[in-house]
């Protein structure tokens, strides 16, 4: 069996899979993550899905004992704005539709809602709570769905968040927080952290990497070895020379600039959310963290120099900009052709990315640790089992790649190049007979992108809606079905809505809570 794993590169993935393997596997692996001192972790204040709890419960880590130690906050919703360029906004939330007689209710809506509520307010309970900057916990800790009821005074587990559906929340933080955080969590379990530079890698005859070779401590053998090493790929690309295929045809946003900017929580509150604010050659991300604000410029340099952007984000940023450095990056957008070659697996930026406009960094580096563990060959032939992670690898990413390629095609602006070129550019493979059929029927869960990538049926409708590329009249069967029970979920959510706005405190009132 494989006993003893290298992992090249600490930050967010290095430190990740360190510790979900020594959790795993426990003193039957032995697990060494080499690092450098002068490479800077390229995370600069991230937001996840809601999956990532899976995560930190495998590792038993409870909010209260990470969140503070990260700047942590929590994510309810992405709210896109000007995404057709009329100052416009809506919410992606993390909450699946709720159905009445067979459809769902963005069908529903579609019959009975344009004239009087916008579709995120009608069909969701989360805007709300966004919109009012609620937290998704009480203050004693318990989570909002437990308190919800339908009138009376006993209390039920309501009917929107059973264990089946959709998880309410996800999380901001600061990456290079979270990475010093496990690092001090690895090493407790007995991970052994070598702060050096690697000078060599070093391969059998066979081609396998053999060792990789540190500047201070030598030579460092390993039966594994874990490429974390982000967009330079040290061992999977730049040894054993792997092709990395672009995804820059669909999505061409290349370049970001990101700065760290103050907060004054105390009179603005904490938004529950993540911001992507469309912009004359890309769009501007801002994470609400515990005592400051992520924010960049996410770009395509063919339509946008790096001193237009960062000016671009300065402006838009105002005053509280003023002292931000800026940190300029360049991105490498789409997959290695496979990311596990011999007896090398990289994971994160080393393996694939595609740009963070729906947060699926981390979410990357989730699913190839546990597709790792789930794939665990032994000394004898791993080949199977590689064949097996690259499949899954390969389409998680390819779906993101579809439902990002989906934002931009959807988006209903035409004002500037960059926008006139999004309508213009190609999609994935049979992606357009897919939006051909959606301007007839909304998406359904057979009608996405067939492989698992984190994105539901629900997820797709959000965006076409929002981006007004709804369907023009509501599914023919529903002129057949009695409206009243839509009706009433309709009213239901408002009820709720309103009832947990009035109810749950402030996020901003949660956070100072969860740190004294």
């Amino acid at each position: 069996m494989i006993r003893n794993v290298v992992i090249v590169g600490g930050g967010t993935a290095g430190w990740m899979t360190a510790t979900y393997l020594k959790e795993t596997f426990g003193d039957g692996l032995h697990v060494t993550l080499v690092e450098s001192a002068g490479v800077p972790t390229i995370g600069v204040g991230e937001a996840t899905f809601s999956t990532v709890r899976h995560f930190f419960d495998y590792l038993g880590l409870a909010e209260e004992q990470w969140m503070p130690a990260c700047n942590a906050s929590y994510k309810l919703a992405i709210r896109f704005e000007n995404w057709q360029g009329r100052g416009e906004h809506f919410y992606h939330p993390f909450e699946r539709l709720r159905t009445a007689n067979g459809f769902t209710l963005a069908d529903w809506w579609l019959k009975l809602g344009p004239h009087e509520r916008r579709f995120d307010e009608s069909c969701y309970v989360l805007p709300a709570l966004c919109k009012a900057r609620r937290s998704p916990k009480h203050l004693d800790g318990t989570l909002f769905e437990e308190s919800l009821h339908d009138g009376g005074d006993r209390p039920r587990r309501s009917t929107m968040f059973q264990q089946d559906t959709q998880f309410p929340y996800a999380y901001h933080f600061d990456a290079a927080l979270l990475a010093r955080f496990l690092a001090r969590h690895g090493a407790a379990q007995g991970v052994r952290r070598v702060l050096d530079d690697v000078v060599e890698v070093r391969r059998d005859e066979q081609g396998d990497i053999a060792q990789v070779v540190t500047k201070e401590h030598g030579p460092l053998d390993g039966d594994l070895f874990v490429d974390c090493t982000g967009f330079r790929g040290l061992l999977i690309n730049q040894t054993l020379g792997e092709p990395f295929e672009s995804y820059r045809d669909v999505l061409p946003n290349d370049r970001a600039v990101a700065l760290r900017v103050p907060a004054d929580a105390e009179r603005d509150g904490t938004a529950p959310y993540t911001t992507a604010t469309a912009r004359d050659a890309g769009w501007i991300w801002t994470i609400p963290l515990f005592g400051r604000v992520g924010t960049g410029y996410v770009y395509a340099s063919e339509f946008c120099t790096p001193e237009e952007a960062e000016a671009d984000l300065r402006a838009f940023v105002g005053p509280r900009a003023a002292d931000a450095e800026a940190n300029h990056i360049r991105m490498r957008i789409g997959r290695n052709r496979r990311s596990w070659v011999r007896n090398c697996v990289a994971i994160g930026l080393s393996s694939g990315f595609v740009e963070p406009l729906e947060s699926t960094g981390i979410f990357f580096i989730q699913h190839g640790i546990e597709q790792l563990v789930r794939h665990w060959p032994d000394r004898a032939d791993g080949s199977a089992f590689a064949r097996g992670y690259n499949e899954s690898v390969a389409r998680c990413l390819d779906g993101v790649r579809e439902f990002l390629a989906l934002h931009y095609k959807a988006a209903t602006r035409s004002d500037t190049p960059y926008w006139k070129a999004a309508d213009e550019r190609p999609l994935p493979d049979g992606m357009a007979d897919r939006m051909r059929s959606w301007q007839a029927k909304l998406p359904s869960g057979d009608s996405v992108y067939p492989y698992y990538h984190g994105f539901e049926s629900y997820s797709y409708t959000v965006m076409l809606t929002g981006l007004g590329r709804a369907p023009s009249r509501s599914h023919p069967a529903l002129d057949l079905l009695d409206a009243s029970a839509a009706r009433a979920r309709f009213a239901e959510i408002r009820r709720q809505a309103d009832r947990l706005v009035a109810e749950l405190p402030g996020l901003h009132e949660y956070l100072e809570h969860l740190h004294r």
